[in-house]
């Protein structure tokens, strides 16, 4: 093997290591070489196990999309904060989305004493609003994804029929220069087009997910109109919030 080529993979290496999920479209721009290049030199880092191959791209090992299970328990305080503020921007009479994910699900005990309307693909939100009649569940049938404990619609369109007040999203990790990112291509439309058709767009997130992205961009942070974490950000997602006008809402630990 040259010295370039050794060079560069090792540099792709580090590259995916550093950003956890890249798109092959992602390494050809940055290496500046085709995509058949890129797609031999990703090719010997799999069958070293150093990534792994995902739908689009690649991850670092360990960064795939991660099971259900184990992401509901980790920061599990953190995520029943974050799930019971907002909550509180919920009001009687509102059509919500509440997006699949382990924090969107923690918004369900808070939701139960209001008359709402809930629109969804979080199968374990459906089963906590089981025994609430006033909580108007509109579940979005499909594909049964496991990793997420969701439902994938093939016919998005079906989103459009709804005029949403207010949707609750989730995502795998958000910058500036990426937006709102998900790991998984087969929800990505459903959360595009639950943005498209809401007034108002919330963002849940830990604190940990501030300046890592997942596989694919949903929606840019100017499509959101709040984001609510568990904790501030860096200085520089403060400044541009504030120029882009984003609310920033921290569910303090004393609120839990």
């Amino acid at each position: 093997m040259d010295s370039i080529k050794t060079k560069r993979i090792i540099q792709i290496q580090e590259y995916v290591r550093e950003h956890q999920t890249v798109s092959l479209d992602e390494l050809c721009r940055v290496f500046n070489v085709s995509k058949n290049t890129i797609r031999r030199d990703v090719q010997q880092l799999i069958e070293r196990g150093e990534v792994v191959k995902v739908y689009g791209g690649v991850a670092a090992k360990g960064s795939a999309l991660v099971s259900f299970s184990d992401r509901q328990s980790r920061n599990m305080a953190q995520k029943q904060r974050i799930g019971r503020k907002a909550a509180e921007f919920v009001s009687d009479g509102d059509v919500i989305f509440v997006d699949s994910g382990t924090t969107t699900l923690h918004m369900a005990e808070h939701l139960k004493h209001k008359n709402v309307t809930v629109i969804t693909n979080n199968i374990d939100f459906i089963v906590r609003a089981l025994p609430h009649r006033n909580l108007n569940v509109i579940a979005i049938g499909g594909m049964l994804e496991r990793e997420t404990n969701s439902f994938i619609t093939f016919n998005v369109n079906l989103l459009n029929h709804y005029n949403i007040n207010k949707a609750f999203m989730a995502s795998t990790g958000i910058s500036v220069t990426n937006g709102v990112t998900n790991a998984s291509p087969l929800e990505s439309e459903i959360k595009s087009a639950a943005v498209n058709r809401s007034d108002r767009v919330y963002l849940l997130v830990d604190g940990d997910k501030f300046g890592k992205y997942g596989l694919m961009t949903y929606c840019g942070l100017d499509e959101i109109d709040c984001v609510i974490t568990d904790r501030e950000p860096e200085e520089r997602y403060l400044d541009w919030f504030r120029e882009n006008g984003v609310r920033l809402v921290v569910a303090a630990e004393e609120e839990a």
